[in-house]
């Protein structure tokens, strides 16, 4: 029985010029939101969920803008 050497793929620099299509992408991501919407501006979201337990949601309409536009800059849409 003799062996038999299979031949392994070398990458061709074609190939690698390739994979970097995806990495061209990445500024297209990098509108996308990083973080959950939970967890993006806290400050703003405690302050908003401060002021609606003590005082109603129709008293709040400051700290719910405020929050809203946080949300915005982050890249949110709400």
């Amino acid at each position: 029985m003799g062996s038999t050497e299979i031949p392994v793929p070398v990458p061709s620099p074609e190939s690698s010029a390739v994979n970097e299509g995806p990495a061209a992408a990445a500024p297209a991501a990098d509108s996308k939101p990083k973080k959950k919407i939970c967890c993006a501006c806290p400050d703003t979201k405690r302050l908003r969920d401060e002021c609606i337990v003590e005082h109603g949601e129709s008293a709040c309409t400051k700290w719910i803008e405020a929050h809203k536009r946080c949300l915005r800059a982050e890249g949110f849409k709400v």
